[in-house]
């Protein structure tokens, strides 16, 4: 997304990583799945899932080095078992993503840290942007907030997730969930905007960067890494209360969301926007980095993430 500024704008080449990397699988192999789930529970659904996550850690190596690289920053185990968990509570947690859009959430324990926030915006009928990253489980925020009678537009780029968000979507047809495809131009912008007046959350995740995004530098786990800076001078057009939500993943059941205010509102001064979205993107990753901290294994980005580090 983009904006009016004058100022000089650095964006990401044609190839952007994450979005080389194909969906795999077919909707067929994934109905299968929700069929199992329904009828056999999800015990006999997580077990189905080792075998995938085998084949996966096999035959797709850039995940591979990936999850390898991404461990060995965190000072951590890094061999071959430790990336089979890895990837194993990323298939974990896409599977309960089914649960989730079932409306199923008896399945899981769920605690809330900063629930309150949300309570207040539905109360005053406000709306806010919701930021979060490929961090545990945003298919848990969204069934909380589609639970709270919160309406949830999810902003983002779909092209490689369209299989398994087409079933999904299917699943709970009467959701208040709006899943809305990023989108060039002003008038997308505007949409937004008409739901943020609306008092309606607008959530995105600001870990990835698409193709012809603004990008900024920032430190993560001591190295420079670029990220979007998009969602701050989306913040700023939206004028609205900004807040981090993360959702961590523990064996067996249990999903811990938090909720943090981020900035009551964004604001890039002119003639200096692009250094203002680069401190807020700044602010973000050090908030991520605090919480892959605690769910070291719940970040799922799994191509090479630090590709433009010095």
């Amino acid at each position: 997304m983009k904006a009016d500024g004058g100022a000089a704008v650095t964006t990401m080449p044609p190839s952007s990583g994450w979005l080389d990397v194909a969906e795999r699988g077919s909707v067929l192999g994934i109905w299968f799945m929700v069929a199992v789930c329904r009828l056999l529970g999800r015990r006999v659904g997580r077990l189905l899932v080792w075998p995938l996550v085998l084949y996966f850690v096999a035959f797709a190596p850039t995940a591979r080095r990936a999850s390898r690289a991404y461990l060995r920053r965190l000072g951590l185990p890094h061999g071959t078992r430790a990336v089979l968990a890895h990837c194993r509570r990323f298939a974990n947690c896409t599977l309960d993503r089914l649960f989730w859009s079932l409306g199923e959430t008896k399945r899981f324990e769920v605690t809330s840290t900063g629930s309150e926030h949300l309570v207040a915006l539905a109360e005053q009928r406000r709306g806010a942007l919701l930021v979060g990253a490929h961090l545990g489980s945003f298919e848990a925020m969204r069934g909380m907030a589609t639970r709270g009678a919160l309406p949830l537009n999810i902003v983002g780029y779909f092209k490689n997730a369209r299989l398994i968000n087409g079933v999904l979507e299917r699943l709970n047809p009467g959701t208040k969930t709006r899943v809305l495809a990023v989108e060039p131009g002003v008038d997308f912008v505007l949409r937004l905007k008409e739901r943020i007046e609306a008092g309606e959350l607008v959530a995105l995740l600001a870990d990835r960067v698409g193709l012809g995004d603004r990008v900024v530098d920032a430190q993560l786990f001591g190295a420079r890494v670029s990220l979007p800076s998009g969602p701050y001078w989306l913040a700023a057009t939206l004028g609205c209360p900004v807040y981090l939500t993360f959702g961590l993943f523990r064996e067996p059941n249990r999903y811990e969301l938090y909720c943090e205010p981020f900035a009551e509102r964004v604001e890039l001064p002119r003639g200096a926007r692009e250094e203002g979205a680069r401190g807020y993107a700044q602010r973000f990753a050090t908030r991520l980095e605090h919480h892959c901290r605690l769910a070291p294994d719940n970040w799922f980005n799994f191509y090479d993430f630090w590709r433009t580090s010095a």
